[in-house]
């Protein structure tokens, strides 16, 4: 299930995203970091405790990167934002130039090994997939490259033998952290993406239909505004056409001008009764099942037939229950129906019941159905069709459960035994007539 405007919207990064992923001033700060780290611990070995190092060819190295950093600082803005392929590059140097100080210091014998990891843990949080990916092959090569081949590590007592199963292990869990921080951390970095994009389109939703609403009650506050002078020109209109004689030469006018005031009132009475059918006024109270209708209406289409029924669960003849119109319920409920809809052959069941305790709505078709593999992970944003190979990244779905959960409602998906989808959405009776008061269903 899911629904336009975002339910064949596949899940990329925005082209705002490719070009500017990530601060400028952010990777210069962490490489400033790096150089500042790297220069110490090399002055420290050196002249602390006094073990021999190729040091002249170490700081060069050192400062070939500080170098980098500098002109970077001087050529592009402070502000300016790096796009997917400059930042892949600028942290690629960093693994290889870390690689080329652990070759004239011992290669994986030496602790500060570890620190490969670091540029691969940075590019997995701001990176494409594809990124992310090479600068991993790029990191493991590196770290290969270091296991075998590297300048002794000038150890105090001479260099000690260390087995080659010892190396191979050290190449090993190296290789294989690269690959797992790189995935986990990717992984958790773009589910806070597509969550963050999947709230802000719902905002975005929400407030469409807030507007919608507005322009609604603005019309017919206007509509009542202009009744009454409008009333006035009416009733003077009448009055000249009846006084003037027939062959008057602003007969014609004064007919004209009645004939044009009553389609004016026409018109305004029109607007004022537009807000009701569609659902009234955010203000306006009226039967749960008006609006549920009132929900599904623009949605419909000609060759699927929408039924809407209505019952009492207990069996008593109570009348539906009123309620405000709330722009999160308009708005879930209208993505469920459409869904719905979208996925029928010929028929979706829209049943609305109640008694003293809840409040029902459920959505049923006869289309195909969730798959398992849908059926699971419904509610997650970025997730659309029912079928396993569905390609496409809706949010549909999760911007309807989300507003609908806002007013106290809870959503359960299942497949018929016969075939077809029905969702079903359940209120505590207090608790929806609470969040349909739209001051109160704001989202956080």
């Amino acid at each position: 299930m899911t629904s336009e405007p975002f339910d064949r919207v596949e899940h990329r990064a925005s082209p705002s995203m490719e070009r500017g992923r990530v601060g400028l001033r952010t990777l210069i700060l962490i490489r400033w970091i790096a150089v500042a780290g790297q220069a110490a611990t090399l002055l420290t070995v050196r002249f602390g405790l006094g073990l021999p190092l190729p040091l002249d060819i170490s700081l060069a190295i050192v400062g070939a990167s500080a170098l980098i950093n500098v002109a970077n600082s001087f050529h592009r803005p402070s502000a300016a934002r790096l796009d997917d392929r400059d930042a892949t590059l600028y942290l690629a140097f960093d693994a290889i130039q870390l690689g080329a100080l652990l070759f004239l210091t011992g290669g994986l014998q030496n602790p500060f090994s570890l620190l490969m990891l670091a540029p691969v843990t940075v590019g997995a949080t701001i990176l494409t997939r594809r990124s992310v990916v090479a600068l991993s092959v790029l990191t493991v090569a590196v770290i290969t490259v270091l296991a075998g081949w590297h300048l002794p590590l000038p150890w105090p007592a001479g260099q000690p033998e260390f087995p080659d199963l010892y190396v191979v292990g050290l190449w090993a869990a190296l290789a294989l952290s690269t690959v797992f921080i790189a995935a986990y951390t990717w992984s958790v970095t773009e589910e806070g993406r597509r969550m963050s994009d999947a709230f802000a389109a719902t905002q975005l939703s929400l407030a469409r239909e807030q507007r919608i609403s507005a322009v609604g009650a603005l019309a017919a506050a206007a509509a009542h505004e202009l009744g009454s002078p409008l009333g006035t020109i009416v009733v003077i209109a009448k009055e000249l056409a009846r006084d003037l004689p027939p062959d008057s030469p602003f007969a014609e006018d004064a007919a004209l001008l009645l004939s044009e005031s009553g389609r004016c009132r026409t018109i305004l009475a029109g607007l004022a009764l537009r807000p009701e059918a569609d659902g009234g006024t955010p203000y306006t109270r009226l039967p749960i099942t008006v609006l549920v209708e009132a929900a599904g209406a623009p949605h419909q289409q000609a060759a699927i037939t929408v039924e809407y029924r209505a019952h009492s669960p207990s069996g008593s003849d109570t009348q539906p229950p009123p309620v405000a119109r709330s722009p999160e319920i308009m708005h879930g409920l209208g993505n469920i129906i459409q869904n719905a809809i979208q996925f029928a052959r010929r028929r979706v069941q829209v049943t609305t019941g109640w008694d003293e305790r809840l409040v029902t709505v459920e959505v049923a078709d006869d289309g195909p159905g969730f798959s398992a593999h849908v059926l699971s992970r419904l509610g997650e944003p970025y997730l659309s069709g029912r079928d396993e190979e569905a390609e496409h990244m809706g949010l549909g779905i999760f911007i309807a459960e989300t507003l609908l959960e806002r007013t106290g409602a809870t959503l359960d998906f299942v497949n018929g035994r016969s075939g077809g989808a029905t969702v079903r959405i359940e209120w505590p009776r207090a608790a929806l007539e609470r969040a349909a008061n739209p001051a109160d269903t704001r989202l956080a």
